[in-house]
């Protein structure tokens, strides 16, 4: 990928092969971030599981929120249908949303279903499967309490999963945020993504972690500092 003349100044300012402290990380992110919008801060892992052999996926509630306001969609029917509207669901729709969505709507960021639904939404596996965006149990997405879990991912609950290569991606927040308000959402993911270790698994179980704004250099943090983090909130 070939960076512009910004990216390169700015990652002069990281020191390569050193790993930050999480507050030096943060404070240095916010440093680096140069564009003209507010960029999202992203936390990027590699985990020591195989993913032929193990799911590595759920949800966390960010004490912060993520600094987006995500579009939720409903398909439930029945008294559910009130429920959605109440907390405030983006698209409610039944049969008619699967319809739709088989046809190419993807204008949404969560898909709820309760489920009843489900033998219905899982014939939207081809189309929402490669997006990453399936209706699961793990990720609180498949419930008969749809207006709890559309208030939390509205307010900031976000899921996590592993991809083929080992590797995790989620977002933490914006620049813009407190620095405070960031190492919590940061110790609430790792505490989150730690509580998926696959049982018997040795040694570090996130074996790389990296954060970096949208557009700045990523910044690595020691996974033994990480770790001491996950004992500790245990």
């Amino acid at each position: 990928m070939v960076r512009g003349k910004k990216y390169s100044e700015k990652k002069k300012m990281v020191e390569a092969g050193k790993f930050y402290s999480l507050s030096e990380a943060i404070k240095l992110i916010k440093q680096a971030a140069f564009a003209k919008f507010d960029e999202s801060i992203d936390l990027a892992m590699k985990l020591n599981a195989d993913p032929k052999k193990h799911s590595v996926r759920g949800t966390v509630v960010l004490p912060a929120g993520s600094g987006k306001t995500k579009k939720v969609a409903v398909i439930t029917k029945g008294a559910k249908v009130a429920e959605a509207e109440t907390a405030g669901a983006d698209i409610i729709g039944s049969d008619d949303l699967v319809e739709k969505i088989q046809k190419g709507f993807l204008d949404f960021d969560v898909l709820i279903v309760s489920p009843d639904m489900m033998a219905v939404v899982g014939k939207l596996g081809k189309v929402l499967g490669p997006k990453g965006m399936m209706p699961n149990p793990k990720t609180g997405t498949v419930t008969m309490e749809i207006g709890k879990a559309v208030k939390e991912f509205k307010g900031g609950k976000t899921e996590f999963k592993m991809d083929k290569t080992s590797a995790l991606h989620m977002i933490l927040g914006k620049v813009s945020f407190e620095a405070a308000d960031l190492e919590k959402n940061f110790l609430a993911s790792i505490a989150a993504i730690n509580h998926t270790k696959p049982s018997g698994t040795k040694g570090y179980f996130m074996k790389s972690v990296t954060l970096s704004s949208t557009m700045g250099p990523g910044v690595k943090i020691d996974p033994k500092f990480v770790a001491e983090k996950v004992e500790k909130a245990v």
